[in-house]
């Protein structure tokens, strides 16, 4: 396996400290890897790259993590509704690799001068997938990525998305065991 592009150990983590989410969690991940947790709604899937991304603290423990980007569950809320996808890609990502990345992921790139709401969720989803590659991460970080697309495109999707393993590595969240057990190299269960 490559280089390690995310290492927790010891995280402690509740919303209330006689309640805790997380006791003394380890997980570490490298590049070219796919980790997937799951768990139930409410178990704290969410949670856990909330605190990955700094956007929670934990109570005690470490997280470290390489340059990251994220694919949301919802493709149509992680884009905004009124303007079109090329600038809001071109905001947070260099595009020079756009062109190679629009063939391997079957999109055109006249779909790229839409609004979100004009594109079905597969081409949106892909749309996510391009802008999250064109951030340059080492992880991915996908929250439920194929859980708003039906059964053909989810697989189509996470099949596109493992053929990027030579750069980067998957963290993916998900409540389907049938997802986890075709992607993942490592399964991680939270919760009840």
């Amino acid at each position: 396996m490559g280089e390690k592009i995310l290492e927790i150990k010891d995280l402690s983590f509740g919303y209330t400290k006689d309640k805790l989410l997380y006791r003394d969690f380890s997980l570490s991940l490298n590049k070219g890897e796919v980790v997937t947790i799951v768990g139930e709604s409410g178990s704290g899937k969410s949670t856990l790259f909330e605190l990955i991304t700094s956007e929670l603290k934990p109570l005690k423990g470490t997280i470290k993590v390489s340059k990251f980007a994220q694919i949301f569950q919802d493709p149509y809320s992680s884009f905004h509704p009124t303007y079109e996808i090329l600038s809001q890609i071109k905001e947070v990502a260099n595009i020079e690799k756009l062109d190679s990345y629009l063939e391997i992921l079957n999109l055109d790139k006249e779909l790229l001068s839409q609004k979100p709401h004009r594109l079905s969720g597969g081409q949106l989803q892909r749309c996510s997938i391009l802008r999250a590659l064109l951030q340059k991460p080492e992880l991915i970080l996908a929250d439920e990525p194929t859980s708003a697309l039906d059964n053909v495109v989810q697989l189509d999707v996470m099949k596109l998305l493992m053929r990027f393993l030579d750069k980067v590595g998957i963290l993916m969240i998900t409540h389907d065991e049938e997802l986890a057990k075709w992607a993942s190299d490592k399964i991680i269960r939270i919760g009840k």
